[in-house]
């Protein structure tokens, strides 16, 4: 015979998108969000996006090298880390304590897993998360954005409502909508989220089922708590932190959520209630990033749950036992 069978295991229908090209679509989406903070906060912002996406595709690119890996960061996907951890940072923290989130991100997490698609956590979340825990002071340091009224008080909006105090002037929701209060860089601006959401799902980038549970999930748990109407608590906890940004950008990530619609819905679930329960009963404002890292470190048990069942897979039958 000339030719040979070729015998290999799936997938055996391609659907021509690479890595690069939604990478590449992703950063499209976040085109939007980048530009409104360089608007809301100045030039501080673009300079800390630079030095984050420098830092991370830099890092990247040694660590291949000192691995002997193919270098592969023409796909995009470090460029991707350093935007949305830029995103979850505030515009003034130092530059070197951003550098050192780049390389919890790229080295620590992803490289030394094996690359893209062999991490188990997302990594910009842990290089945040890291952050928020050796820096604390200078991961709540906000600065007021650009348009922001008299009075408005730098401290984000999230410990205001959720507390109950009334000390500070108080955005209104027009002002939360385009991002007029403070935050992290990438998080303030709902108008420009949804407008990457919109070509996210335009492209078929993302699975809606993960982030609709996510939001959902911390909704009802929300409004279950005292009156989520008043002052208008509810919209602001859904505009305040990083909770929308996080269910359009980061529990989306491909490798570390989980493969099936099931799973995808069970993992936001767990996101949602996880950021509920860290937000009204924990010490942090804040609980995006822990509730999206403690469910990348049980995506392989979900996804072994939940495992779709292999065409023509039949449950073998029970031997009887020799007499």
């Amino acid at each position: 015979m000339s030719k040979l069978l070729a015998v290999s295991s799936g997938p055996h229908i391609h659907s021509g998108r690479t890595v690069r090209s939604i990478m590449g679509d992703v950063l499209i989406a976040l085109a939007p969000v980048v530009v409104a903070s360089v608007l809301l906060f100045g030039l501080r912002a673009l300079i800390l996006y630079v030095v984050c996406v420098g830092v991370c595709v830099a890092c990247e690119w040694v660590t291949q090298k000192l691995f002997h890996k193919p270098i592969s960061v023409s796909d995009l996907s470090a460029a991707v880390t350093g935007v949305i951890l830029a995103c979850n940072l505030p515009v003034n923290i130092p530059l070197w304590m951003a550098a050192i989130g780049c390389i919890v991100a790229i080295f620590f997490t992803k490289q030394l897993f094996g690359g893209i698609g062999s991490n188990i956590a997302n990594p910009a979340i842990v290089g945040r998360i890291v952050l928020m825990i050796s820096f604390p002071s200078a991961m709540s340091n906000f600065i007021l954005p650009n348009f922001a009224p008299d009075g408005m008080a730098s401290a984000t909006v999230l410990p205001q409502i959720i507390g109950g105090s009334e000390e500070a002037v108080m955005p209104g929701m027009l002002q939360m909508f385009f991002g007029i209060r403070t935050g992290c860089a990438g998080e303030t601006c709902i108008f420009a989220i949804l407008l990457g959401f919109a070509y996210l799902v335009y492209k078929r980038v993302i699975h809606l089922e993960t982030p609709i549970a996510f939001v959902a999930t911390y909704l009802l748990f929300s409004l279950m708590v005292g009156n989520p109407f008043a002052n208008g608590r509810i919209f602001y906890e859904l505009m305040g932190g990083g909770l929308l940004f996080g269910a359009v950008f980061m529990v989306t990530d491909y490798p570390t959520t989980p493969g099936t619609r099931l799973g995808r819905v069970i993992f936001g679930f767990g996101c949602g209630l996880i950021t509920f329960l860290i937000r009204f009963y924990g010490s942090l404002p804040e609980g995006v990033s822990f509730g999206i890292l403690l469910m990348n470190m049980l995506t392989p048990l979900i996804n072994r749950l939940v495992l779709d069942k292999p065409f023509g897979w039949a449950k073998p039958e029970k031997k009887e036992g020799k007499a």
